[in-house]
């Protein structure tokens, strides 16, 4: 199959990229990135000259260059690309919907002309909004997005099944819980407080540390995705988890324990605003449809992950010392030189 993977310079691309290069031997990547603040070719080391991968650097919106991409045979596209760090989208929301939304569109609209035969669009569980103590999301939930980032997502999800309804775009949403796992950007949660407590650098917890994520390691998130892109039904929607809820706390935790460091490095900081209390998955549908299941178990990924990190320190402390603009900077230097999230 030839691919056009839309932000695979991010994290989550760049793993999908390898997991298609790994272990599809048919497949054919096109990997369509702008190179934003979080997108790295490094994310990449080691499969730039596979004879089945092409970077090209470009914006999703830029209709034009799109077109041209899947003129050359692309049979399917999958858009990781996305705006996606919460804090971000409340200080400056504009950036959220130019990609999130306007490029999405821009995409599913090149990709009806096209007439490409499968459209994944990646998605999130943060647009159900908060979950009470109780239950789990299924993909009945209703939408109750509490950011502008989660009210992005939603957004370009609506469009998407929109056009398989209107135009018969045969285009599957997958919404997935948290991720963890290498080549993550240095400012969510687990490689932030791991980069902090490798320095010896405290981690900001905030409001009381009760919040609770469900949480998956990300190739277990793109082997769903791959398993969408190939058996899903299209109109159809999959919820995407590891059945794994930890509070912040307790994850805070787990980590300080795994790098030997006190408790006294917690710095307890002002709660995020609209802070979602809880998510929780059910993965039954795609569990039962597509057979898929989650491979990687929670302690012993998060060990794991912690390790990479510590043996891959150029690669974070490059990205930790250069990857903000003079925007971020001016907008978050000081929070980021105290080692709070930005």
């Amino acid at each position: 199959m030839r691919i056009l993977v839309t932000g695979g310079a991010g994290f989550i691309g760049a793993n999908f990229v390898r997991l298609l290069l790994a272990e599809h031997s048919d497949d054919e990547v096109i990997n369509l990135d702008l190179l934003t603040y979080a997108g790295n070719l490094e994310n990449l080391a080691g499969v730039e000259n596979h004879p089945r991968y092409r970077f090209v650097r470009g914006d999703i919106a830029d209709r034009q260059l799109v077109g041209a991409l899947l003129d050359q045979g692309i049979e399917a596209v999958v858009n990781f690309a996305a705006e996606s760090h919460v804090d971000r989208s409340i200080a400056d929301p504009d950036a959220f919907l130019h990609t999130n939304v306007a490029g999405t569109l821009a995409l599913l609209d090149c990709a009806r002309r096209a007439g490409v035969k499968r459209f994944v669009q990646v998605s999130t569980d943060e647009v159900y909004g908060s979950l009470g103590p109780t239950g789990v999301f299924t993909e009945q939930s209703p939408l109750q997005p509490s950011s502008p980032y989660a009210a992005s997502k939603a957004a370009a999800d609506l469009l998407a099944l929109s056009f398989r309804t209107t135009y018969g775009l045969p285009v599957m949403v997958t919404r997935c819980s948290n991720n963890f796992g290498p080549y993550q950007f240095p400012e969510k949660v687990i490689p932030l407080f791991v980069t902090n407590l490798l320095d010896d650098q405290p981690v900001p917890l905030y409001g009381d540390g009760l919040n609770v994520r469900d949480w998956i390691h990300v190739a277990d998130h793109c082997t769903a995705v791959a398993a969408v892109l190939r058996h899903g039904q299209p109109g159809e929607v999959y919820n995407v988890g590891a059945r794994c809820e930890r509070t912040n706390r307790e994850l805070t935790e787990l980590i300080l324990a795994e790098l030997g460091k006190p408790p006294a490095l917690i710095r307890h900081v002002t709660d995020r605003l609209g802070h979602d209390r809880r998510y929780a998955m059910d993965p039954a549908k795609i569990e039962r449809e597509l057979g898929w299941r989650p491979r990687h178990e929670f302690r012993q990924a998060l060990r794991q992950t912690i390790a990479w990190y510590r043996d891959q320190r150029s690669w974070w402390e490059r990205i930790k010392s250069g990857a903000y603009t003079d925007y971020y900077e001016r907008m978050y230097g000081e929070r980021l030189r105290q080692g709070l999230p930005a």
